[in-house]
């Protein structure tokens, strides 16, 4: 009596354990019978199924995943050669889709590392390198990312993101691009320079006029004092010398005795 009671128990618990399943809410699960998708459960929780071999269940990835794209080599408009190392961010939204073209995500990486570095290397040829590495990235992006979200959307896959973490130069075209670059930052000095010797000499040329022309005023306006001195001085000796003529020739004649007569005069 104990033992086939034993062997229902038994049977029961294979049973339970093979019909019943927990989904997390980090995953999506496709429920295939004999091979074929029956159904897609999205909710996390306890679900139900066929024991096997009826019904089995594949489950995938639903959170936002992230890869990292091996540096490649692109082609910019004014055909300077490019390392770009990028990443991607991407989702599986369509499970059933998923597994029937890709099947899985290794598969699926390979699938998308082909669309978007086919979709960047046509972008980044429509644009020179300076728009590349500073003005037009996030515009080129934005449309790389969108057209690459479009071809991927018949893998049930949706790309939410594509960004470039560095854009480099071929070790062998490092130094001539560096080297153009010296040249060009060096013409440019050059030409800054010249321009401001020549607004210097501008400069000194306006100033050394304007010295001339104060110093002339000035001996000018000092001539005229002086003469106006001279002529009240003249003025001034000769009222002295109708008033008291005497007087002004004995004075005159001190102060020739004391030009002529020094201190060692005896």
């Amino acid at each position: 009596m104990k033992k086939p009671l034993l062997v229902i128990i038994v049977l029961g618990l294979i049973v339970f354990f093979t019909t019943v399943f927990t989904v997390d809410e980090r995953q999506q699960v496709v429920i295939l019978q004999f091979g074929d998708p029956v159904r897609i459960i999205t909710e996390p929780g306890l679900h139900f199924k066929l024991p096997v071999p009826f019904q089995n269940i594949v489950t995938f990835d639903d959170r936002l995943l992230e890869y990292d794209v091996a540096p490649e080599e692109v082609l910019s408009k004014d055909k300077k050669s490019l390392i770009v190392d990028n990443y991607v961010r991407w989702k599986i939204t369509d499970p059933l889709v998923f597994l029937k073209t890709v099947q899985a995500i290794p598969t699926a990486i390979t699938r998308m590392d082909d669309i978007i570095y086919s979709e960047l290397r046509r972008e980044l040829g429509t644009h020179n390198m300076t728009e590349i590495i500073t003005e037009a990235r996030e515009e080129i992006m934005e449309k790389v990312t969108r057209n690459s979200d479009m071809a991927t959307d018949q893998y049930g896959i949706k790309v939410v993101d594509v960004r470039i973490k560095r854009v480099d130069l071929p070790k062998e075209n490092e130094q001539s691009i560096y080297a153009r670059m010296e040249a060009e930052r060096n013409r440019q000095a050059n030409k800054f320079r010249s321009e401001g010797d020549e607004e210097a000499q501008k400069i000194r040329a306006s100033t050394e006029k304007d010295k001339t022309i104060i110093l002339a005023v000035a001996y000018k306006e000092a001539e005229e004092i002086r003469g106006e001195g001279e002529a009240r001085a003249l003025e001034i000796y000769a009222k002295a010398y109708n008033k008291d003529v005497d007087f002004y020739e004995f004075l005159r004649t001190l102060e020739t005795y004391k030009k002529v007569i020094d201190d060692k005069t005896t």
